[in-house]
């Protein structure tokens, strides 16, 4: 068994059950795809198995040489920074095992048509005689303080956008950064389309595309002349599952690098310029599978305030403004832009 390879899928974990069980669903499979190597994952937080339970069963199997990933759509704090850490501390108490590690999904064609499959899908349920160019497509983004990864959420609308010929194009974000759902909504709702496509640009279900589909039905109501259609999610699309294992391949083939060109923690990007050589360490660490009943339990009573400091903002029901900064994160530099995160305390909502 010995150099026996194995893969590695990481998520960040959710509290909501029907996230993690879409996100195990998909690890799943992943299996077989592979040959006969071994496929496990894991999570950061608020979920079980942790990460390093899934490390723990690879390793169990005879896996020396682990091939891990992050099940992410872009690489913002969580790919670029706490997921490994982990892996590394993983690593380091084990001399014989080693860690490779690929990228997040990112950017790629196959993930923009299984998005165009999702908004085509939402359309051909909606029917009706409304042409593509009188309809506007807004894209969801999760939001996070990272300049890199929300701008990959504009150009997956502007491919969008283009690939299939809407009339005009917006993206917000559901949380951290600006513009968030409803002032983006009802923005684009001054724009004069007869209908509007909202279409969450995320792997699973969860609080935050519950709460797209919500401001959705919100500003849907203070403007009923206007079509508001909610697309799909992304889920396990054929199309994911396929990208998925390419970036697992790209490992082996050694082009499957980090997106660190754009990064807030290499380079200076405009506005971030103070988190330049910041130390990068997880910020899981001390909570890793709190909240689901058992593992990594400490005696200090932590309730996860500390992922408002960087790009979580979410699993939260309460309103916060994520200005502050917790211990060493960095604040977000626009937690005050009145379309962003400052906006649901103008508004009273959640």
């Amino acid at each position: 068994m010995a150099g026996r390879t194995g893969v590695m899928i990481c998520g960040h974990g959710s509290r909501d059950p029907k996230a993690v069980a879409e996100f195990a669903t998909l690890a799943r499979q992943l299996s077989g795809r592979f040959g006969d190597w071994p496929v496990d994952y894991g999570y950061l937080e608020f979920a079980r198995p942790v990460i390093r339970d899934g490390l723990d069963a690879l390793a169990a199997k005879g896996c020396t040489d682990i091939l891990a990933v992050p099940g992410m759509l872009f690489a913002a704090g969580h790919a670029k920074n706490d997921i490994p850490s982990v892996l590394n501390t993983y690593q380091a108490g084990r001399p014989g095992l080693t860690i490779r590690y690929g990228r997040e999904l990112g950017i790629d064609l196959r993930m923009v048509r299984a998005a165009g499959e999702r908004v085509r899908e939402a359309l051909d349920r909606t029917g009706g005689d409304v042409p593509v160019h009188d309809t506007l497509l807004v894209v969801v983004g999760r939001g996070a303080s990272d300049p890199d990864a929300n701008s990959n959420v504009a150009k997956v609308m502007r491919l969008l956008w283009e690939g299939i010929g809407f009339g005009w194009g917006e993206t917000a974000y559901s949380g951290v950064t600006f513009p968030l759902v409803e002032p983006g909504l009802e923005r684009a709702a001054r724009l004069g389309f007869r209908r509007i496509v909202v279409f969450p640009y995320f792997l699973f279900s969860g609080i935050l595309v519950d709460r797209i589909y919500e401001h959705t039905d919100r500003v849907a109501a203070r403007h009923p002349a206007i079509e508001f259609v909610k697309a799909g999610y992304l889920n396990d699309h054929p199309l994911v599952l396929d990208t998925m294992v390419d970036r697992v391949r790209e490992i082996l083939d050694g082009t499957g690098n980090m997106n660190c060109q754009m990064c807030k923690y290499r380079e200076q990007a405009l506005g971030f310029e103070a988190e330049v050589g910041l130390r990068q360490e997880s910020h899981h660490h001390h909570v890793e599978g709190i909240g689901t009943g058992g593992g990594h339990h400490h005696d200090h009573d932590h309730d996860h305030h500390h992922e408002h400091g960087h790009d979580h903002g979410h699993h939260h029901d309460h309103d916060h403004d994520h200005a502050h900064d917790h211990g060493h994160h960095h604040p977000y530099p626009h937690a005050d832009h009145p379309l962003g995160p400052a906006s649901l305390k103008q508004t009273g909502t959640g």
